[in-house]
Parts: C-alpha cells; structure tokens; sequence
C-alpha cells in the first residue's frame, strides 16, 4: 500500500474489547472519502453477522464487532487482510449531489454578517461564496442526522462562537472553521448561523432515519423568503425562536 497513505498509516488502533480505530489519513481531505467507503464495503463483507456497527469520520473507520463471536485478534487479522487489497471506490467521486434550498436571510441567520466582516466581502458574495461549491459529507455526529460536511472555501472560514447557543433551530444552516452543516433538530450550538432550510434533515419514519450519509454530496441552493414558506421552513427570527 506504498503511496496511497501517509507514512505510518493506516494504523489499527484498539477501541475497547469489541472494536478497532482503523486510521487511514492524517489529515481531511476529499480525497479520503473513496478510501473510506471503500472500507466500509469491505468490512461488512469480511465481518458479515458479526459486525456490530461502523463509524466512519473524516479521516479515521470504527469498527464494532461482537466479541462473544470474534476475539479482537481475529478482528485485527481480517482487517490486517483487507486493507492489503483495499482499491478506492470509484463511485464515491462520483456520487449525485443533493441539493438543500436555503433561505440566506440575518433573521436566520445572525452570524451571515460576521463572516462578510471577517471576509471583506458582501453578503451576498458570503452566500455566492457557500453556495457555488458542493461538499463532501464526512460524518454523522453530535446530533442524529447532523451532517459534518466541508470544505467551505477559505474565504468565509470562521472560528465557533465564545459562547455557543442553548437553542439552534433545526434547518439552521452553519459555518465552522472550514466545516459547514445544517441542525437536523432543535439543538444548543456554537456554528456560526447564516440561513436555514425547510429539508427535513431527520424523521424516524424515513429509511435510515436521516436524508444525508456519509460520503454524501451536497450542495446549498438559496431561495427566496416565499419559496422557503411554500416549503413549510420556519421564518421565525432568531430572537424570537430562541
């Protein structure tokens, strides 16, 4: 596997008595994602029914197995054996993108001015700047349905807020260093806020629960505040709603 990884990697790295750390990468890139679902394949071939759970993240796969089933040896030898044959996924580059209608607006979106400040820039440039680039999901995490998902591009880079919010409305629309991402839930948070979409992003009802998977590409498409009402958003201000 010469080339294809960073010196020293992947590395296994033991999680507890039923699972190992398979790091890949140092380093987030949207260049991993074919390797990592490429690895998620793999392993749900070689564990089968003993396979407990996968947790991919920007550079890094969970395995979770049963352990009354597989020692944590065995565990290591088939994922020893696997990443020596691993090919990236070539449909993963080329997966469809999913479009997600936002409503750019400083009623939704407090922090939409920040970053033109940060930025030297517009508002409307801030929004042209999110909104002409799809990005990659990377992860699921600290919410169910919540999507980490990047790269934003340098320019509307922005560190979280010193004192995170107790209330973010679900559809709220975020910045974040160079991450971006949409609040599935009513949830606290500390993003920076710049619209939000009426996408239902999480529903119990809804096969595998929530509309973005990683390796997923996304890309936000503004609209206007009526479109946004005809497709049940809520336009409730922060002030109000929080």
């Amino acid at each position: 596997m010469s080339g294809r990884f960073p010196q020293g990697l992947p590395r296994l790295e033991p999680a507890g008595l039923d699972g190992w750390m398979v790091r890949l990468f140092d380093a987030i890139d949207e260049g991993n994602m074919p390797w990592l679902t490429a690895l998620v394949r793999e392993c749900e071939t070689a564990f089968g029914d003993r396979l407990v759970d996968l947790v991919p993240s920007y550079t890094t796969l969970l395995v979770v197995f049963d352990p009354l089933r597989l020692s944590p040896g065995e565990a290591r030898k088939r994922l020893v054996e696997l990443l020596q044959r691993l090919q990236p996924d070539e449909e993963a580059a080329d997966a469809p993108v999913k479009e997600l209608p936002v409503w750019y607006d400083a009623s939704v979106g407090p922090e939409l001015s920040r970053l033109a400040e940060l930025a030297g820039m517009s508002l409307d440039e801030v929004v042209a700047c999110h909104s002409e680039r799809s990005y990659r999901v990377f992860a699921l995490g600290f919410a169910p349905g919540f999507a980490f998902m990047g790269s934003v591009d340098p320019r509307i880079e922005a560190p979280r807020l010193e004192s995170p919010r107790r209330r973010v409305p679900a559809g709220s629309v975020a910045v974040a260093g160079r991450q971006t991402a949409a609040y599935p839930t009513v949830t606290p948070g500390g993003w920076n806020l710049i619209g939000r979409t009426p996408a239902v992003l999480f529903d119990r009802d809804r096969e595998g629960f929530s509309l973005l998977q990683v390796g997923d590409r996304v890309r936000f498409v503004p609209i206007e505040r009526n479109e946004f009402e005809r497709l049940g958003g809520d336009t409730r201000a922060m002030e109000e709603g929080s």
